[in-house]
């Protein structure tokens, strides 16, 4: 198996505090997310890092859920 580096490189990583921004939310909702599993990151060290695509597939599936509600 071969570590594709350029790969890792392209990827885009957020800290909780960005995503909280980002979706004018708290951090601590964030966090919650990340512990209910809703939100997938990944940790490096004592912090959370969120990889964009993860991000853009939590916040699809919060879009479908409300347009199932409508």
């Amino acid at each position: 198996m071969e570590l594709n580096v350029i790969g890792m490189v392209e990827d885009r990583y957020y800290s909780i505090e960005e995503v909280a921004k980002m979706l004018k939310v708290v951090y601590l909702t964030v966090y919650r997310w990340i512990q209910s599993g809703k939100l997938v990151a990944y940790k490096a060290g004592k912090q959370y890092r969120i990889k964009n695509k993860d991000l853009e597939n939590f916040i699809g599936k919060k879009k479908s859920k409300k347009t199932l509600l409508i």
